[in-house]
């Protein structure tokens, strides 16, 4: 058979209305793996769109937001279904969560949208989507969903109630003024309580008792009712088509063959193939290729009008062109920038080194695209003696940059060595060369080697956080002793019902970023609940520690800490180097100091020879003489010796300390 003849009938049995029943065997002359089918299968000619079917008043923009595992998720599933989307299947499990992390770890990490068709009452309805993340790391993930959206559904578990992500995202959607649709899921559970819960929610969010609705997004109860109060709740987009082009981008992705594609909201006028637009932030000019919307798969349409969400591909090369928060308008008719989105603030901090440096081109292509899909990193280049060239980069928090460690791993194959968490300190200076140095009198460090001396600065400043902790009130006292061991302040305390209590305190940041989440949640038999927000600085006794490895300072182990769990850390990390460093041919003191006081010492002893072997009887004399000659050997190699730590070494100290 010809090679044309046997593709025509490949695409034949591609194109098979039911291609999951029975498996496609790609040919060899295809792409294989189920990416490049998926590909191939996605590209065939799909018919395009006629969105001006649906004019503004029929748009309904909104997104779904909750705390980690109320069900989200699986909501969005049986949306899908409902609206014909996708086919109703069994396998239909977190379709919305594409990333291999996602489905690994059973958590939304990145916001996803998806268009929805769906008709009531006679009237056909475009219903733009949006599932949003629900752990604290990835609330700025659910702030810029919202920018795009006029109402929420604000979905709580019927058997765990509120919990204190649930109060943070009501709070981020009632500050942005949106329509919110309380919904009560997992009503089919054997202790579900939705008239608690309902309860719960008219009392902290003083959203009346019969506007909630009970669901059960596992096995589709009354999902058509959400639909149904999405459309009579939610108010559509203000704006007009006659106006000029004017598209928010709030999300975007790089694809190897295309650029860049940005997820717009379109806030008026109208775009198609062939346009030309302008970017306010680079002031760059492109030509429309293709528009569309996510159905949530890429589906072209010949044009996207005011009020509708989509994606956009205008063959933007590089990632730094796709700005977050980036308004696009037409060429011919400028108009004022969107207000576009409020910068991350990192919390936690950490240096990236690869771990061979003929990959440092390739991890930091792999940065750059990495952190156009996820804009709250922040990246500062770094180096270091030991671990060579690298960065320092930002996260919202400890799950955040594993999460983006993981993702490195999966979707670009980059193996890196990741030092240990640190938070952004603030030093107010006193002397006059450092401030004429740095140009200011407030510095920020997010490097503990950069720590300035205690004698050029006035105050040292940390940053806190103020915590929503929500608990059965049967593990008050434990989590209270726990906050406390913290350095923690009780701001407020009150009983949502008879059974749960929310509590606030203000902490300094470092205390709660490696472990405290998963102390707390060891406390209290995983019942409880922790959400923090940015509470500013505050004035604390800092102090720098170094490590010495034969009086030389390591400069990648130095670490800022408070003065009263100094000593604590300090010895920790003295034993642990004790255990990562080889033994040398001389003793290596471990020492951790404050400036030139020692607070804690470990000594790897050195190998020995045992010169006195030969020795069989005789005068003492002779043996005494053998060791005083070996002794000085090692003093004076002790002293033009220098302590070589390996890699491993490093990596073994600088990782997270979970055998603490």
């Amino acid at each position: 058979m010809a090679l044309a003849g046997r593709t025509a009938l490949w695409w034949a049995r591609l194109r098979s209305p039911c291609p999951a029943a029975a498996p496609l065997c790609l040919p060899p002359w295809l792409p294989a793996g189920p990416v490049a089918c998926e590909r191939l299968y996605s590209s065939r000619g799909k018919e395009k769109l006629d969105m001006s079917t649906y004019p503004v008043e029929s748009i309904r923009n909104f997104s779904i937001i909750a705390h980690v595992d109320h069900g989200k998720s699986t909501l969005a599933d049986r949306l899908l279904e409902i609206t014909g989307t996708i086919a109703k299947t069994d396998r239909n499990k977190q379709v919305l969560d594409k990333l291999q992390v996602e489905r690994e770890r059973g958590i939304t990490v990145k916001a996803q949208s998806a268009s929805l068709f769906y008709s009531h009452e006679g009237v056909n309805y475009l219903l733009n989507l949006i599932d949003t993340p629900g752990h604290v790391d990835f609330s700025y993930e659910v702030s810029r969903s919202l920018s795009a959206c006029q109402g929420v559904i604000l979905v709580v578990d019927a058997n765990e109630g509120i919990q204190a992500q649930t109060v943070a995202n009501f709070y981020l959607a009632f500050e942005a003024q949106l329509a919110i649709i309380p919904v009560i899921n997992k009503i089919d559970l054997k202790n579900a309580d939705p008239e608690r819960v309902e309860k719960q929610i008219e009392k902290l969010f003083d959203i009346p008792i019969d506007e909630c609705v009970r669901i059960s997004a596992k096995q589709g109860t009354n999902v058509e009712k959400v639909l149904q109060k999405v459309i009579e709740k939610i108010p559509p987009p203000h704006c007009n088509t006659a106006d000029p082009l004017k598209a928010l981008v709030f999300d975007s992705t790089f694809d190897h063959y295309r650029g860049v594609i940005a997820n717009i909201a379109l806030f008026g006028g109208e775009i198609q193939k062939g346009h030309k637009i302008v970017s306010a932030h680079t002031k760059k000019r492109y030509e429309v290729h293709e528009v569309g919307i996510l159905t949530p798969n890429e589906q072209p349409t010949h044009k996207l009008y005011a009020g509708q969400v989509g994606y956009l591909v205008a063959g933007m090369k590089e990632v730094t062109e796709a700005q977050i928060g980036d308004t696009l308008f037409s060429y011919k008719q400028p108009v004022e920038p969107l207000p576009g989105f409020k910068s991350a603030k990192p919390m936690v901090f950490a240096g990236m080194y690869p771990v061979d440096q003929t990959e440092y081109n390739n991890l930091k292509s792999a940065l750059e695209r990495l952190t156009l899909n996820d804009s709250s990193v922040t990246v500062h280049r770094d180096s270091s003696l030991a671990l060579g060239a690298g960065w320092r980069l930002g996260f919202l928090g400890l799950l955040h940059m594993e999460v983006f460690n993981q993702r490195l791993e999966q979707e670009y194959n980059m193996s890196v060595i990741l030092t240990a968490p640190t938070v952004p300190y603030k030093a107010i200076l006193s002397s006059a060369k450092l401030i004429k140095e740095y140009g200011k009198a407030e510095i920020t460090i997010i490097n503990p080697a950069q720590f300035p001396d205690k004698l050029s600065v006035s105050e040292y400043l940390e940053p806190t956080v103020l915590g929503t902790i929500v608990t059965p009130h049967e593990y008050i006292g434990k989590i209270i002793a726990l906050c406390q061991d913290c350095r923690a302040v009780q701001k407020d305390m009150l009983y949502i019902d008879e059974h749960r209590v929310m509590l606030k305190y203000l902490f300094p940041l470092n205390e709660i970023v490696v472990d405290f989440y998963d102390a707390l949640k060891s406390l209290s038999s995983g019942y409880a609940s922790f959400d923090y927000e940015d509470a500013g600085y505050q004035a604390a006794d800092l102090i720098k520690m170094d490590i010495l490895l034969n009086g030389n300072p390591v400069e990648e182990l130095a670490t800022v800490i408070h003065n009263d769990k100094a000593y604590a850390t300090g010895k920790f990390l003295c034993e642990r180097l004790k255990d990562a460093i080889p033994r040398q041919l001389f003793e290596i003191a471990i020492q951790a100091a404050i400036g030139k006081k020692i607070i804690a010492r470990e000594t790897l002893k050195a190998y020995r020879k045992n010169v006195v072997a030969k020795c069989y009887g005789g005068d003492i004399t002779r043996r005494m003489k053998l060791l005083k000659r070996q002794a000085e050997g090692k003093k004076l190699m002790r002293k033009i010796g220098n302590v070589e730590v390996p890699r491993d070494a490093f990596i073994r100290v600088l990782k997270r300390q979970t055998d603490k």
